[in-house]
């Protein structure tokens, strides 16, 4: 990336951006520029939040899953996924706090895109849950992210834009 270049938004993915969410961003969206990151958060986050545009709104957020609420827990099990995604959610809320510092005009948010399909989701859909393709799950969660405020930064968002407890 050209030095003296800022991102308008960073989205991360433990599975990676994916081409339909990518899609969507660069197709229908004002948030112009698009970084997928995959795997491992923290690190790509401790590089890449310092590059959002201080002055005007940008957006970091990283896709999390309801399992990793702490508050939302009623069924148990999944302890390592769950462990997972309640550290990648606290790592989100961390990163907010500094970089509102920074970047007050920010959102730094995590977002559940509900149940994708996907290998790991395969058992819900045949035990007839609601399973939305990727694309869709993408078009949901892009809408979210351009109606967030700064105010609601730090927050946990489900794909209908509604608040989650951490």
């Amino acid at each position: 990336m050209p030095e003296n270049e800022t991102l308008t938004v960073v989205i991360g993915a433990s599975g990676g951006i994916g081409a339909a969410l990518a899609a969507e961003l660069s197709r229908s969206s004002p948030l112009r520029r698009v970084v997928g990151l995959s795997r491992r958060p923290a690190p790509p986050m401790k590089h890449l939040l310092p590059l959002l545009l201080r002055d005007g709104r940008s957006v970091f957020a990283t896709l999390s899953a309801k399992v990793g609420s702490i508050g939302d827990n009623r069924l148990g099990g999944w302890y390592a996924y769950r462990a997972s995604k309640a550290a990648l959610n606290q790592l989100v809320r961390t990163a907010s706090i500094e970089l509102r510092r920074r970047c007050p005009e920010a959102v730094c948010v995590a977002l559940h895109p509900g149940t994708v399909d996907t290998p790991l989701s395969a058992p819900f859909g045949k035990a007839g849950l609601e399973v939305r393709p990727a694309a869709e799950a993408a078009r949901l969660l892009v809408g979210v992210l351009e109606t967030l405020q700064p105010a609601q930064s730090g927050g946990f968002f489900d794909y209908r834009g509604q608040a989650l407890p951490w």
